[in-house]
């Protein structure tokens, strides 16, 4: 279409400096006279539009963003400029007709005059679009069902930091169509990455590829708006010129950095932290389910072990301490969310640790082990030692025989009370 259109701009400057030249030709003037050759005029002519063509097409291709409200500002303020300058020029007519009474004085004096005005109006114009310009976030122009002013209607865009973009999961998050917002990558983050991707720390260097692989890969994400902002924002620390970039759009930052969010927040910023969405995304487990789980290392407490759920929430177990490395089926007891996310507390069954205590390879079998007798007692002994004739010697023990107490497994040895 803007070729098109610069196609007919062409046309009609030429076909209308070739009319003109025509018509000044047939025309009796004192610029050409008619004896003079017919190029002259159109040589003249067409040379003049072919020079403003060239002028018009190096402007628009020297300004290929162009914004309606910059171009809506530089016309109000000329506009502006120009009433102001013919509303001070009809004051100083009035005062230079009053002062002066003379006639031929005022015939002198005339032409200054115009050049002042004129100089005048130049200056009332650069002001007053150098005013609106800068203060277009501020300026609004109502009128009857039209509105003109540098606000952004509807979603805010989201700007993106440095650490959102190494994290990756915004990546994800992108791909599954839940951001219908557009995304803009301030250039100042991306030149931020690539310092870090040309350090010579090996984890630096290692974060600053990741991030500059993900914004590749939000650029060739279908169904995402993703812009690279180049305006310039003064400033040394990226967080501050992030916060800066993010008044003027106005847009949301989103970031992994709690302290870039707090300070958002305090500037009174929009900020959206993708580990809070993280947090509120993982599965709310209540006091009394089970979960099967594998407990991957002790705890701080004796007696304590912990295990990890597929979206990183750690689970602590109060009871857990001898089955490390194992799957166990766990009673939840209680949760708690902490800055770094969600918390839970849980225990193994009764039933299961007795059955963990008590349970022996399947290739042993318990054999049954035989109980000791009770000691006998002293009235049992007393008359089988009064049944004892003189001359006759005691009997050795009160106690069954030896082979009473013999282990029923072979190899075990004998009780040493017995």
């Amino acid at each position: 279409m803007l070729r098109v259109v610069r196609a007919a701009f062409l046309i009609l400057m030429v076909t209308f400096a070739l009319l003109a030249a025509l018509q000044q030709q047939q025309s009796d003037r004192k610029v050409f006279s008619p004896d003079t050759r017919w190029w002259l005029p159109v040589g003249i002519f067409l040379g003049v539009a072919i020079v403003l063509f060239v002028a018009a097409i190096a402007v628009d291709f020297a300004t290929p963003k162009k914004k309606i409200s910059s171009i809506t500002g530089v016309m109000l303020g000329i506009i502006a400029g120009v009433l102001a300058t013919a509303a001070l020029g009809f004051v100083i007519d009035l005062l230079l007709e009053s002062w002066v009474q003379n006639a031929q004085a005022l015939d002198v004096l005339r032409p200054i005059v115009i050049s002042c005005k004129v100089l005048l109006g130049f200056t009332l114009c650069y002001i007053a679009v150098a005013t609106i310009l800068q203060t277009e976030d501020d300026f609004r122009l109502v009128v009857p069902y039209v509105e003109f002013a540098k606000q952004i209607r509807g979603v805010r865009p989201l700007l993106l930091d440095t650490t959102i973009l190494i994290d990756g999961r915004i990546v994800e998050v992108a791909a599954t169509g839940f951001l219908q917002a557009p995304l803009v990558i301030p250039r100042f983050v991306i030149s931020e990455m690539q310092a870090l991707a040309d350090s010579q720390d090996a984890m630096k260097r290692s974060k600053g590829r990741r991030g500059l692989e993900f914004t590749a890969r939000l650029q060739r994400t279908p169904r995402l708006d993703v812009t690279i902002d180049e305006t310039p924002t003064p400033g040394k620390a990226v967080d501050q010129m992030l916060m800066d970039r993010a008044k003027a759009m106005p847009a949301v930052i989103v970031t992994t950095d709690v302290a870039l969010a707090q300070v958002a927040r305090i500037e009174n910023i929009a900020v959206l932290n993708l580990n809070e969405l993280s947090n509120a995304m993982k599965s709310s487990l209540m006091p009394g389910e089970t979960l099967s789980l594998k407990l991957l290392r002790p705890g701080e407490q004796p007696g304590q072990a912990v295990g990890y759920l597929n979206d990183g929430t750690m689970v602590v177990v109060e009871n857990g301490g001898g089955k490390i490395g194992q799957n166990v089926e766990l009673t939840v007891t209680s949760s708690m969310q902490t800055a770094a996310g969600r918390l839970l507390f849980a225990r193994i069954p009764e039933r299961a640790a007795a059955a963990a205590k008590d349970e022996i390879a399947p290739s042993q079998e318990p054999a049954p082990v035989a109980q000791p007798e009770p000691l006998p007692v002293a009235q049992d002994v007393a008359p089988e030692a009064e049944s004892s004739e003189p001359g006759e010697s005691p009997a050795r023990s009160p106690f069954p025989p030896p082979k009473t107490f013999r282990p029923t497994r072979p190899g075990t040895p004998r009780n040493p009370r017995r």
